[in-house]
């Protein structure tokens, strides 16, 4: 009898050998070579390029193609349809990828029902109808345009979807969904690939906007073939601590959008609630004239944000002092502590140092490195800067304070929560304040290096 053919995979890139590997020779990451067996594919090669109508697709060139405006359909949700870049875009596949229980299921199923007037189907191979009923209750009433089917059988929701035509699809999950052209259990390699591909083009020929929803790694990527995401036109993570009450909804990929907006979401017990200012949200709870704490605005796309910035100087006890950072980057950190002995002449060898982002956000901006400077030097000298201050900037290597983007946006945010001192770089106030639109009741304080810290 003869032996089954088999391929080895890259469970995070996708890359394919006939031998297994130790080392994946494209991502250069080790153990992830998963085996599953060579998929047989039926038809002709020339049957690729015809669309289910039997006609010959034909290339044409740019100037005989018609660019027609998107045709988006808003979900009445205003965090969601902001990330999606103003709304769900017709014949879209979108990924939604997250932590389990970060609220994944909880948000499409609140966007099903948001969605009236259009025909919606939540295929779930996870849940029966009873259980998703009891999650459906707590959010709210539906209506009969939206479909309820418990199938995994992805051969089944083909025929389904191409009799039916619905206008938007739920698939909860993507790793649930088998094909029997495949010979692997659910949740492969193959499978994953095999189902995205054929939702990729039933997506395409019947224009429906199909979202997948995908289990993740440790890593916190989406679990499968790392090509998943290339396949796909929109990728969107579900951020945030189980423990917090606070979800980030953030596009790492968008075809049709940016992939720096955010929608920041409440989890209550009735489902998400949208948190229309995050930088009131982000700053309650706030201590009052306390040493190392301070305010900062980043830029989430082309929305401000204030967050808090705390910090914690203190004398070790042990021969070498703990560093430790949440919320940024810990190398950063280093960094700008080192920039801090040179250039402030301040020793922090024998201090132990602890930098948090209050709230839990992950900031990566370099604007925020005046901010965490202010805070680890009023936690040194024990001095309180303000609870009507801000600060943001990045720092250069030889101390220099050097600018951001969109200034305006910053201290306008900061301007309207009451703040009144703003902390920039030097050199970006004069046009700044020439402009008729600028707060008048905020006062701006512009430094050309951090030795002007006082």
């Amino acid at each position: 009898m003869a032996k089954e053919k088999t391929l080895f995979f890259c469970s995070e890139c996708g890359y394919e050998s006939p031998k297994w590997f130790g080392n994946c020779p494209s991502c250069r990451k080790f153990n992830t070579c998963q085996e599953a067996p060579v998929t047989k594919r039926t038809g002709s090669a020339g049957a690729s390029v015809r669309r289910a109508s039997g006609e010959l697709r034909t290339p044409k060139p740019f100037s005989q193609i018609m660019s027609e405006k998107q045709d988006r359909i808003e979900t009445g949700i205003k965090e969601f349809d902001r990330v999606l870049g103003g709304g769900i875009v017709r014949g879209s596949l979108v990924l939604v990828g997250g932590d389990p229980g970060i609220g994944k299921s909880t948000m499409l199923l609140q966007v099903c029902r948001e969605l009236k007037g259009h025909s919606v189907l939540y295929i779930s191979g996870e849940e029966s109808a009873e259980q998703t009923k009891l999650r459906a209750d707590r959010i709210g009433e539906f209506s009969d345009d939206v479909l309820f089917l418990a199938e995994t059988n992805l051969d089944a929701i083909e025929e389904l979807l191409a009799t039916s035509k619905p206008e938007v699809v739920v698939i909860d999950s993507i790793q649930t969904i088998y094909s029997d052209r495949v010979e692997s259990a659910p949740g492969s390699v193959s499978q994953v690939r095999e189902a995205t591909a054929s939702l990729l083009r039933i997506a395409k020929d019947n224009c429906i906007t199909i979202f997948i929803i995908g289990h993740v790694t440790k890593e916190g990527t989406v679990a499968g073939p790392r090509m998943l995401e290339h396949m796909v036109d929109t990728v969107l993570y579900f951020e945030g601590d189980n423990s917090a009450v606070y979800r980030v909804l953030r596009a790492v990929k968008n075809r049709f959008g940016s992939t720096n907006e955010i929608g920041v979401f409440e989890m209550t017990g009735n489902g998400l609630k949208e948190v229309t200012n995050p930088s009131q949200y982000m700053l309650e709870g706030k201590p009052v004239d306390e040493p190392g704490s301070v305010v900062s605005c980043v830029m989430e796309g082309t929305r401000p944000m204030l967050i808090e910035v705390q910090a914690l100087v203190c004398r070790t006890n042990y021969q070498m002092a703990r560093r430790t950072a949440a919320g940024v980057d810990y190398n950063r950190v280093n960094l700008l502590m080192a920039v801090m002995e040179k250039r402030l002449g301040i020793s922090l060898a024998e201090c132990d140092a602890y930098v948090n982002v209050a709230g839990g956000m992950k900031i990566s901006e370099p604007g925020l490195d005046l901010a965490i400077i202010i805070a680890l030097l009023s936690s040194y000298r024990n001095k309180p800067v303000g609870d009507s201050t801000i600060a943001f900037g990045e720092i250069g290597l030889t101390g220099e304070v050097r600018s951001v983007s969109m200034l305006t946006q910053r201290i306008k945010e900061a301007a309207k929560l009451g703040y009144e001192k703003c902390i920039v770089p030097a050199g970006v106030g004069e046009h700044i304040k020439n402009d008729p639109a600028f707060p008048k009741n905020i006062k701006v304080v512009e430094i050309k290096n951090i030795k002007e810290l006082k």
